[in-house]
């Protein structure tokens, strides 16, 4: 039989009723003839309000004890929605990680999948069942303990299911319906995509785009997994949500497909630091270290002498990273000044800033985006404090006040409202 892979995230199945809403969906597709994977998410809110169980039992807590009780909160809703299918006379049955198994690392909080063996669900399909529905966000170390993958694992466990049993698609329900060119509560004139390229769809969910987790979209990418995304609370057909896809999919792409924003932005500067080589390393090794994210990264010359015998041998370091990890960026870089790696002679931290990015994979064809863009923004007088490029990529740093409007700008500037 054909196998499709559904999942179903916090929100559409926040209540018994929206997981009825959900089951009746799983019917319809094992109606149209397929075998059906099921993943779920834990009920909206129940993974916060088991976070702070533990939190509130152990400051400190126990990370293998962390995952067993956070990981309970799929197992609940991988039940009920068993026994919804089994009260709609469809076999069914639940799964939880260590049944399949899914083998991960032994990394508790943020495990990543070894291996998923087929045998023990392909049994059962063979003997008649219809539908098994799996706890998402979770696995089994090689200590034989629960471990879990960390905030929209359920999404990258559907993937990983859509892989390893070779399924026709792997449908992501959630609470929007589909891809938009933008965010339609700062753009009214955002448009759902009816397709969109595997590695736009990385670039716009790595830059603050919330619908699909990063991991799930960089591991469909890897083994060709088509997704596609679409709401619970509407009825869906085979047309319905966005397709995200392999570039060969698409006909013909526009060169600009969306614009990302993110407002929970830092900007780090460290000025009058040596021009020497190794320089870089000094300071953006113990960020790693310190487990910061740096993503923007501007290196200019410094206007002022490292010493009077060494003219124009200092530079100024410029780089961006998310704003709650500003503490644990300048602790590591107060450290390694005080251990003597680095030298510089101030630090100065920005956090009213905000990341606005296009994306598109038709600016590997074309000239001129570079300039579109930044004449969008010149015309609403927004200034630019960093530039980052790649391939199907242009992103700036500008003040947050501004992000809403240079979001509007350049979905402007790039008829993104027109299919």
């Amino acid at each position: 039989m054909p196998l499709l892979v559904m999942k179903f995230g916090g929100t559409s199945v926040a209540d018994l009723d929206r997981i009825a809403n959900a089951a009746a969906k799983v019917k319809r597709e094992v109606d149209r003839g397929y075998d059906v994977i099921v993943i779920v998410s834990a009920m909206s809110g129940k993974t916060n309000e088991l976070v702070g169980w533990v939190e509130g039992t152990s400051p400190l807590y126990d990370a293998r004890e962390y995952d067993a009780v956070v990981a309970s909160g799929e197992n609940v809703t991988a039940g009920l929605m068993a026994l919804r299918l089994q009260e709609m006379g469809i076999p069914a049955r639940s799964w939880q990680g260590w049944q399949v198994p899914i083998n991960t690392t032994s990394a508790h909080g943020s495990a990543r999948f070894k291996s998923i063996p087929r045998e023990n669900i392909d049994t059962k399909f063979a003997e008649g069942m219809k539908v098994a529905v799996v706890a998402g966000f979770q696995g089994l170390s090689a200590e034989n303990r629960i471990t879990t993958l960390g905030r929209g694992g359920s999404d990258t466990t559907a993937v990983a299911f859509a892989a390893a049993f070779d399924a026709e698609r792997c449908d992501i329900y959630t609470d929007v319906d589909g891809v938009y060119t933008t965010d339609p509560r700062i753009s009214s004139k955002a448009r759902k995509l009816d397709k969109i390229a595997f590695e736009e769809m990385l670039e716009l969910a790595s830059l603050g785009a919330k619908v699909l987790q990063t991991r799930s979209v960089e591991l469909a990418m890897r083994f060709g997994v088509r997704l596609r995304v679409l709401s619970s609370f509407e009825e869906t057909d085979e047309t319905s949500g966005t397709l995200v896809c392999g570039e060969d999919e698409i006909m013909e792409s526009k060169v600009v497909s969306g614009v990302a924003y993110s407002r929970d932005e830092a900007k780090i500067t460290l000025f009058t630091i040596e021009d020497r080589p190794g320089v870089a390393q000094a300071i953006f090794g113990p960020l790693s270290e310190a487990g910061v994210n740096v993503d923007m990264i501007v290196q200019n010359i410094s206007e002022k002498d490292y010493d009077d015998n060494h003219p124009g041998a200092v530079t100024d370091m410029t780089f961006s990273c998310p704003i709650n990890q500003v503490a644990r960026a300048q602790k590591a870089l107060e450290d390694a000044k005080a251990a003597g790696k680095i030298k510089y002679d101030e630090l100065i931290i920005d956090t009213d800033v905000a990341k606005v990015s296009v994306v598109g994979i038709g600016m590997r064809s074309q000239v001129g985006v570079a300039a579109r863009t930044f004449e969008a923004l010149a015309a609403e007088n927004i200034n630019i404090k960093v530039i980052s490029t790649s391939e199907i990529k242009i992103s700036v740093l500008i003040d947050r006040k501004y992000m809403e409007l240079a979001v509007q700008a350049l979905h402007d500037a790039f008829e993104l409202e027109k299919a």
